[in-house]
This record gives structure tokens, C-alpha cells and sequence, in this order.
């Protein structure tokens, strides 16, 4: 078999185990869609809401439509755009323990949340809470793409980000410190943990435009991060433009970061596990690295949020505790693992 036989075999055999990748991905996803319909609050699986139980059709109904499927809607699309966002940023800084939380974003949506509850908006409509941390994802990403725009190297916007993180978790803390009610303390503490209950169609219309624009600029990028992974002098001989690749991803992770926050709270190690896991399964080619990253976003958190309401009891336990327990035993163990690998 000649050389280029043989790379074009290579070829093809990675194209077809991409696709039965991707396929088992979605697969994944429909049946923890499915679980999620017919699982309730506190982990007990069964059909009532299909009408095969004692509920009334209309009770079963209103509980299909406006608790269970939009608990499960917001945690595939918040799980996919974590996913997405995090494989992208990787990408744009060329290191694999980048993560969405780098660029401040989630930070800015928890302080903006905070502030809906502090004056009370979160109580006055059930969409103050996120509208609250969009804004203060849209404050935050407005500051970092003021400093963007000066066509500044990706090492100094990382750092501002950092900043940002820094600066609105002070004011988060400072908020929290200076709240006159300590059961609204409870209530923020508790939102911070990242949960999917009590959520409604009205919070996925709410959120969802910004979480497919997105998703929309990241996957613009693609082109771009193959190039900018030769390096930044390859990738601009290529023709691709470093301010507006960087813009590009920056305030696509924006968007999906901060319109999830504002309406999951603070969910970590999706965007940071995913892109990782998938790495080692589609090479680190990062166009090709995209979709598998969302995808396996949605099904982690998707399962996550599905884990979470199986081990509930009073209260329920909340999913960002989950990612957390589970997430980072997980990346330090492939951590070890490829280090070994290396040394052996």
C-alpha cells in the first residue's frame, strides 16, 4: 500500500469513527431528554405526564410543559453552549485548561443576579433574576471587548478577564456582605450553585436568542482557530485577521456564558472537562472540536442535572455541586493518567 493510500485510508476510518461519535452523542442526548420528561424533582421515573398514570390529563400536561421540559431544554442548551464555549476559547488561547469562566463573564452574571435579588427585582418577575445577570454579562463583555478592540495579544485579554473575574466577585462578595435580609443571602448562596428547578418556557424564550448568537459567532471561528494553532505569524501570512478572530470568540463566549449563568447560576468544569475529553477522542484539530464539545456538553450536564434529581431528598441537591464532586476528581484523574502515559 502506497503512503498515500494508506493517509487516505487514515482518513476515512477517522471520519467514520467522528461520525459514530457524533452519533453517539446524540443518541445520548435524546434519551436524557426523554429521561428527563419522565423523571420528577425527586428522581422517581415514571409516565404520568404521558397519561399512563393516576394524574389529571391537564395536570400531567401543565406538569410536562411548564416544569419538566424546560428543566430539560435550558440543561442541554446550557450544557451544549458550555461546552462549545469552552473548546472555542481553548482554542483562541491555545491551552487546554482554558475555560469559560476566564473572560469574567460568569462572574459579571452572578453579580448582575445578585443585584436583582438585592432590590428585590428577582421577587417583582420570575425573569428579573436572568434578566439581572444579562445585563451584568453585557457590562462585563463590553469592558472586555473595549480592551479587545486595541488588537492587544490574547495573553493580555486573558489577564483582563481575570480581572474582571476578580473585580465582580468582589462586588458579588461586598453585595452579599452588606444585605439586610439573611434569608435573601440563603436565596443568592443558593442560586449560585447552579440549578435547573423551577425554570419555565418563559426562561428559555429568554435566554435562548442569546445562546444561539453565540454559538452562531463560535462557530464562525473555526477557520480561524485551525489557523491561529500553526501560530499567530502563520495564522495572519493565512490571511485571518487576530482582532476580529479574538472579538469573535470573545463575544460569542460572552454571550452563551453570560445568558447561561443569568439563568442556571454558576455551573463549572463542563467547558473546561468537555473540550478535554473530546480531545482525546476527535484529535485537537480545534474546528473539529466544536460540535463534538457542545454535544458532549449537553449530555454531561443534561446527566448531571439527571444525578442531581436522583440523589435529592428535601432538598434538592443543586447541579453545579454535582459537575463540581464529579468534574474535578474526573480531570485530575485524566490529568495523571496522560502524565504517566507522557513519562512511560
Amino acid at each position: 500500500m502506497t503512503v498515500a493510500a494508506a493517509s487516505a485510508s487514515g482518513s476515512g476510518e477517522g471520519v467514520r469513527g467522528r461520525a459514530r461519535l457524533l452519533g453517539l452523542l446524540i443518541v445520548l442526548i435524546v434519551t436524557i431528554g426523554v429521561l428527563s420528561l419522565v423523571t420528577d424533582a425527586q428522581g422517581h421515573p415514571g409516565l404520568d405526564v404521558f397519561g399512563h398514570g393516576a394524574l389529571a390529563p391537564e395536570l400531567a400536561r401543565t406538569i410536562l410543559l411548564e416544569v419538566r421540559l424546560p428543566r430539560a431544554c435550558l440543561a442541554l442548551l446550557v450544557g451544549a453552549s458550555l461546552g462549545l464555549a469552552g473548546a472555542a476559547l481553548q482554542g483562541l488561547t491555545r491551552n487546554p485548561l482554558a475555560e469559560p469562566g476566564l473572560i469574567g463573564t460568569s462572574t459579571a452574571a452572578a453579580f448582575g443576579a445578585v443585584l436583582a435579588f438585592y432590590f428585590g427585582l428577582a421577587g417583582a418577575s420570575s425573569l428579573g433574576l436572568p434578566l439581572g445577570g444579562i445585563a451584568g454579562a453585557a457590562l462585563a463583555l463590553a469592558l472586555l471587548m473595549r480592551v479587545a478592540g486595541r488588537d492587544r495579544p490574547t495573553a493580555t485579554l486573558m489577564l483582563a478577564g481575570m480581572a474582571l473575574n476578580a473585580l465582580f466577585g468582589a462586588l458579588t462578595a461586598l453585595a452579599l456582605n452588606l444585605a439586610p435580609n439573611p434569608f435573601a443571602v440563603t436565596e443568592v448562596v443558593f442560586w449560585m450553585m447552579g440549578s435547573f428547578a423551577d425554570r419555565s418556557l418563559a426562561h428559555v424564550v429568554l435566554v435562548a436568542p442569546f445562546l444561539l448568537a453565540g454559538a452562531v459567532l463560535l462557530a464562525a471561528t473555526s477557520r480561524g482557530l485551525d489557523a491561529l494553532s500553526l501560530g499567530e505569524e502563520a495564522a495572519a501570512s493565512l490571511g485571518v485577521s487576530l482582532p476580529r478572530l479574538r472579538l469573535l470568540v470573545l463575544a460569542g463566549c460572552g454571550l452563551t456564558v453570560g445568558a447561561a449563568t443569568s439563568v442556571a447560576g454558576v455551573i463549572g468544569f463542563v467547558g473546561l472537562v468537555v473540550p478535554h475529553i473530546m480531545r482525546s477522542l476527535v484529535g485537537a484539530r480545534p474546528s473539529g472540536l466544536l460540535l463534538p464539545s457542545a454535544l458532549g456538553g449537553a449530555v454531561l450536564l443534561g446527566g448531571a442535572d439527571l444525578l442531581a434529581r436522583f440523589f435529592s431528598g428535601t432538598t434538592e441537591l443543586k447541579v453545579g455541586v454535582v459537575t463540581a464532586v464529579v468534574g474535578a476528581p474526573f480531570f485530575l484523574w485524566m490529568l495523571l493518567s496522560e502524565r504517566e502515559s507522557v513519562s512511560g
